[in-house]
Parts: C-alpha cells; sequence; structure tokens
C-alpha cells in the first residue's frame, strides 16, 4: 500500500477512529478521508496534475498534512516552505521548486491558493492518479548553511521504505499517539510524526510553537506515547521546576534527532523525567533516519544506535575507499536514499557516489557496532595542522554541571591557521565564569584542544529546525587578531 491510501484505508477499517488533531480541530479517519478528497478537488480545480509541485506555506496545522495527502492522490508532490522564511528565500524555494500553486493564508505575500479553498464540498473528487514507487512525493529544501539550498527529492519509495523502517524500530502499533513539536517543513515532522504513527494504525496530534513553560500541560492534556525532539528542547525542559514534571506518565518514550545529544544531558532527562530517550541520526537526504538507538535496549547515551534494518552504514577514508577502523566519514546505503536534488546533477553526483550517500559527518563504530559521531567535516578546525573536532570540546564543557549548551567554533589566526572558540550558555539561575570553564577543560582536554577563548551567553542562537546555529555564530564572533 503507498502512503498515499491511508486516508481511504483508514476510513475504511475504522471509520470513527481518532486520526489527527491540532490545537483548534480534531479529525476521525472519514473526516480525514473527507477532508483529503475535498482538497485533491480544490487544488485540480487550481490546475495541479500528476507530475506537478505544491509549495505550502503554513505554520504546523492539520490543512499542511491534508495537503500532503491530497496532492498525492493526484500524483503532485508539494514542497514545504518555512513560513518564518523572508520573501526573498520562500520565494527562491517556490521559483527552484517549479510550484504551479503555493498554498497558505489568504492576504499572504507568494500566496495563490488561500488555505481556505481547501475545503470545499466535494466528498469523491474521482480522480485519482496511478501512483508509482518513483513518483516524486516531497521536496525537501536543506538549510543552505554551505550556499543556496537544495531540493532533496524523495519519492514514494523512500518514503514507504523510511516509515516501514521506523514502525518496526520503535515499535509503532495502533495504541501509539504521537505529538507533534518539530516544524512539518522538516521530514522528521512529516516521517516519524505523522505518516508513520498513521502507517502503524495509530494517531497523531499537531502541536504549535514550542514553549517549555506550557508544554508540559500539553503533553498531560494530550496524552501522547511518544514524540521526537532536537536537543536543545530537552535542555530547555531540563531547567523547568522541579514540580513541573506531571503528564509524562502516558509516554513510553521520547526520540531526540536533528543533532547529536550531550550524554550527560540523555541522563538528565530521564532521571528527571522518568521517560527513555532514543538517540538516532539521519539526513534529509536518507528521508530522516539512518540508525537509532533500539528503544528496547542495550540504549548506548554517547553513541546514536545501530543502524536501521534495511540500510548500511560504512565508514570512508579521505581517499575514498570503505575502512573498517574510524573514524571516516559515514556513507550510508539502503532505499530510503534520496533520488537526487532536484535540477543539481553535479552536486547530486558529488553526494552520491558508488551508490554511497556521503553525509558530511566523520563518525567510528564501538566494539558493538553502535555509531559514534565524531563531527561534521566541514566544522572540524585544523589548528597548527592537527585536527580538532568540536563535538569533543563541547562534550567536556557538557560535563561542567552549570553547562545547559555549548557550541565550539573555529576562527581564523594568522600563526596556526584556526583556533577554537566556545560559546556558552549556563542553566537559568545558575553563574559560571570563563575560566572555570577553562580550569574545568584542562582537566579532560589536551592543550591544544582548549579552547582559546570562551564566551559566557544568555542563550545560544538557532536555525529553524531547532539545532544551534554555528554558522551564525562564526559571522558574530570578532575574529581574533
Amino acid at each position: 500500500m503507498f502512503i498515499a491510501e491511508l486516508p481511504d484505508e483508514r476510513a475504511r477499517r475504522n471509520p470513527a477512529g481518532a486520526c489527527l488533531a491540532d490545537e483548534t480541530t480534531a479529525l476521525t479517519n472519514s473526516e480525514f478521508a473527507r477532508k483529503t478528497r475535498a482538497a485533491a478537488a480544490a487544488l485540480r480545480e487550481r490546475g495541479i496534475r500528476e507530475g506537478d509541485v505544491v509549495a505550502t506555506l503554513l505554520p504546523n496545522r492539520i490543512e499542511l498534512v491534508v495537503t500532503l495527502f491530497a496532492a498525492w492522490r493526484l500524483g503532485a508532490a508539494v514542497t514545504p516552505v518555512n513560513p518564518a522564511l523572508t520573501e526573498p528565500e520562500a520565494r527562491f524555494q517556490i521559483e527552484d521548486s517549479g510550484a504551479r500553486v503555493v498554498l497558505g493564508p489568504a492576504g499572504t505575500g507568494l500566496v495563490t491558493m488561500p488555505v481556505e479553498e481547501l475545503d470545499g464540498d466535494a466528498t469523491d473528487a474521482g480522480f485519482e492518479a496511478t501512483l508509482t514507487e518513483k513518483a516524486l512525493a516531497l521536496l525537501i529544501y536543506t538549510s543552505g548553511t554551505t550556499g543556496r539550498p537544495k531540493g532533496v527529492m524523495l519519492d514514494h519509495a523512500n518514503l514507504a521504505a523510511m516509515t516501514g523502517m521506523i514502525v518496526a524500530a520503535i515499535g509503532l502499533g495502533p495504541a501509539d499517539h504521537s505529538l507533534l513539536i518539530l516544524p512539518l517543513f522538516h521530514v522528521n515532522g512529516i516521517v516519524v510524526s505523522v505518516l508513520s504513527p498513521l502507517l502503524a494504525g495509530g494517531r497523531a496530534t499537531i502541536a504549535g510553537r514550542f514553549r517549555a513553560e506550557t508544554f508540559l500541560s500539553t503533553v498531560e492534556r494530550v496524552r501522547p506515547t511518544y514524540f521526537s525532539a532536537v536537543p536543545a528542547i530537552y535542555a530547555r525542559l531540563c531547567t523547568l521546576p522541579a514540580d513541573h514534571i506531571a503528564g509524562f506518565d502516558s509516554l513510553r518514550l521520547v526520540i531526540c534527532g536533528a543533532a547529536p545529544m550531550p550524554a550527560e544531558l540523555i541522563g538528565r532527562f530521564e532521571q528527571r523525567f522518568g521517560v527513555p530517550l532514543v538517540e538516532g541520526y539521519g539526513l534529509s537526504e536518507g528521508t530522516c533516519a539512518s540508525t537509532l538507538n533500539p528503544p528496547a535496549g542495550p540504549r548506548k547515551p554517547g553513541t546514536v544506535g545501530l543502524p536501521l534494518p534495511g540500510q548500511r552504514i560504512a565508514l570512508l577514508s579521505p581517499a575514498g575507499t570503505l575502512i573498517e577502523d574510524g573514524p571516516g566519514e559515514v556513507v550510508i546505503q539502503g532505499p530510503n536514499v534520496m533520488r537526487g536534488y532536484l535540477n543539481q546533477p553535479e552536486a547530486t553526483a558529488a553526494t552520491i557516489v558508488d551508490g554511497w550517500l556521503r553525509t558530511g559527518d566523520v563518525g567510528r563504530f564501538d566494539a558493538d557496532g553502535y555509531l559514534v559521531l565524531v563531527d561534521r567535516i566541514k566544522d572540524m578546525i585544523i589548528r597548527g595542522g592537527e585536527n580538532l573536532y568540536p563535538k569533543e570540546i563541547e562534550n567536556a564543557l557538557y560535563s561542567h554541571p552549570a553547562v545547559l549548551e555549548a557550541a565550539v567554533v573555529g576562527l581564523p589566526d594568522p600563526v596556526l591557521g584556526e583556533v577554537p572558540v566556545a560559546i556558552v550558555a549556563a542553566h537559568p539561575g545558575t553563574r559560571v565564569t570563563a575560566g572555570e570553564l577553562l580550569e574545568h577543560c584542562r582537566g579532560r582536554l589536551a592543550k591544544i584542544k582548549i579552547p582559546t577563548r570562551i564566551d559566557v551567553v544568555e542563550t545560544l542562537p538557532k536555525n529553524a529546525v531547532g539545532k544551534i546555529d554555528k554558522p551564525l555564530l562564526r559571522r558574530k564572533l570578532t575574529p581574533i587578531s
């Protein structure tokens, strides 16, 4: 069964069963199927046909998910646009994707189809496309930190493979209820928190913008069995007052992805909330996930787990040969690997080499085959000819009890080429000085790895997905002369 057929299939099996909700609306399976058919009719009225692309310029809400399935019903693809982008940034994605319509709030710049048009009177569009596995389903745009964003082409075979792997890996079933808190313009939010639970017969609730102060009451009200988040969200939850733990008894696990999570933070969260936290790893180019710490154990904090069944993970030397012992570049094979970058054959050829997806991440395997991420290749600092990995320095900083968040970046140095500089945010109500942190590092790091400078700040900047924004930090910091 294609993922695109889920609305009708769920309505056939259990019409009155709970399916999808957001902060204002809750839909049964039959209501979700009706809305999907109506939306497909509305999109067809706007000229959408097989092979076209629909752009969505929407925050997290039910209509975005409805649009996914409506477009797929017609054989079209969807490119979700971050509504926080500036108009030039959003225009680039819309034009690059070749979107035929842009769906969003009425009166919003760039929007060509008001979202209100989706909910028409059609009960059966009657013009479903004949889908193939290689039909384009999603165009997910990369963050563009190293240039113009690239459109990652994911087809229906990619989605089927990835959702099947996730359902099996975390044991999803009809009793599961996902709480979506990550953005729906990102593949993690779409695949892990919406498509996978729906495929397993469960349901999903779409939360609004994350706010730590209200999130726990949301969990208590919604009663989800799992959610997926990024390290910054777990760090923020750990800063809440000690009496803020109500409602977490419905959760059987939580998932962390998008960025490596310090082992200390995993332990802190699990001790505080009593919920297993499983860390995984993947890329948009791999349809979301490639490794996961097994929920049934053993889970190994400090690693990103084992390869998901159906995928092969290996390490590549700088010379381009596969190696047994790391560190080396992490490369991936499997049915989840993207078709390529839209209209960028050279970038595609540089990223998928000899059937392997090159991730740009440096890693190694431990004795049990768990993947340990060392760092991003592009984040590596070369100080006087020595390779330094910021993640190792960050882990040393995170072991200090006052540190909430830490980022290490390389800055130009006229003598050494680059030197490491750390930016640290302390736990609320906690004071720590740069001198104390430097002394802490001296007991844990070789002299060459100790930051040249540590800046203690109130908070670290995040990108749209919630990762610490290292490119912005590099631009903001004053180079050392």
